[in-house]
């Protein structure tokens, strides 16, 4: 990024919810920095243009959502959790979090595209960050009698099949209503780890 000053939190959350109100096409530098209580001049301090603010909405949410669904994990192992509560709860985190946010907006699908077209790069490397997060964790699971993984399954392959899950979950057709997320994201996980068929 090409910014000279570092945003804060508060105008990172404050960006979203211009997006969120008013998508990405109809927001122009002047209309963004009207909607995030700056002037142009102030806001083009830590952006060149809207893509770039919005790169950096999809960037820190990103990391910021990956660091929250890993914690909230830990804390439910703390408390004694079964793997199926904790992976459910850190996808519900990570993923459920942000997409009951987005539910709310008349903007999803053009910001849901949007991020596809304008960051797929970042949505890459944070996956792929947490995705080795998952897999470390699964290793501690497994070092702590949570978890025992059948023959021939890596714990990133654990990993990958559930944040695959977890996307997978959020692009559903019909779209699940955000109060039956986590439910959704419960079922996937039991399925992945304890199957839903007989042989």
């Amino acid at each position: 990024m090409s910014h000279r000053l570092i945003p804060r939190p508060e105008l990172q959350e404050r960006l979203l919810k211009a997006f969120l109100d008013h998508g990405y096409d109809q927001l122009n530098m002047v209309g963004l920095a009207k909607a995030v209580e700056m002037t142009r001049r102030s806001l083009y301090n830590y952006f060149t243009n809207k893509e770039e603010a919005f790169r950096y909405v999809v960037e820190h949410g990103n990391a910021k959502a990956v660091r929250l669904g890993i914690e909230a994990g830990r804390a439910k192992f703390s408390e004694g959790a079964d793997a199926i509560e904790i992976f459910t709860t850190i996808i519900n985190v990570r993923y459920g979090e942000h997409r009951r946010r987005l539910m709310t907006s008349p903007h999803a699908v053009e910001i849901n595209d949007q991020a596809f077209r304008r960051c797929r790069d970042i949505m890459v490397y944070s996956a792929t960050s947490f995705q080795a997060q998952m897999a470390s964790f699964i290793v501690e699971l497994q070092g702590a009698g949570r978890l025992k993984l059948q023959p021939g399954v890596a714990p990133a392959t654990l990993a990958q099949l559930i944040a695959d899950g977890a996307r997978g979950t959020n692009q559903s057709l019909p779209p699940i209503e955000s109060g039956d997320l986590e439910g959704r994201y419960r079922q996937m996980v039991a399925a992945l780890l304890y199957g839903v068929a007989g042989a």
